[in-house]
């Protein structure tokens, strides 16, 4: 995968992949709840209504799209990083260490493999809740090969043990 510099946070190492188109279907579910079913019942009611239901409608949806974007699992000499998060207080980074990491594994199925979105896992060594968990993942399967590959060689190079 080629890096992109600009499609994430400055001084981050090596983009593994982002969220899969599958992960926007239930912003569009919603979407069209909102724009095609409760609009046109707001302005029977008043166009007062109907502009606060756009205007509400408009954020709701633009923070979904946002959050979504912002998903970003990447990896550096330390380890394994997962990036989300458009408000400064949703705003984050959460990881497992090299040293920590158990193995990196996807789920496969029928589904993610027609799409090519899948559920990937990087598991930490020691405890459970500090491993990433992470669905529809735009070439998750490939993500999962590197950072299993790359694991493999820091030990095999005795950088970790």
């Amino acid at each position: 995968m080629e890096e992109d510099n600009a499609s994430r946070p400055a001084g981050h190492g090596t983009l593994l992949c982002v969220k899969s188109w599958t992960a926007y279907l239930n912003v569009l579910l919603m979407a069209v709840l909102l724009f095609g079913f409760a609009l046109p019942l707001s302005f029977r009611h008043s166009e007062l209504a109907a502009g606060a239901v756009m205007a509400v409608s408009a954020v709701l949806v633009g923070y979904r799209v946002l959050s979504i974007r912002s998903v970003q699992l990447y990896y550096d000499d330390v380890g394994v990083w997962l990036y989300s998060g458009i408000l400064p207080w949703t705003r984050g980074v959460q990881g497992v260490k090299w040293r920590d990491m158990d193995e990196a594994s996807f789920v496969q199925s029928f589904w993610s493999w027609l799409f090519r979105s899948y559920s990937i896992r990087i598991g930490h060594r020691y405890t459970k809740a500090s491993e990433i968990l992470l669905t529809r993942m735009a070439n998750g399967k490939d993500a999962v090969a590197r950072l299993n590959a790359h694991h493999q060689k820091l030990i095999r190079d005795n950088v970790i043990n």
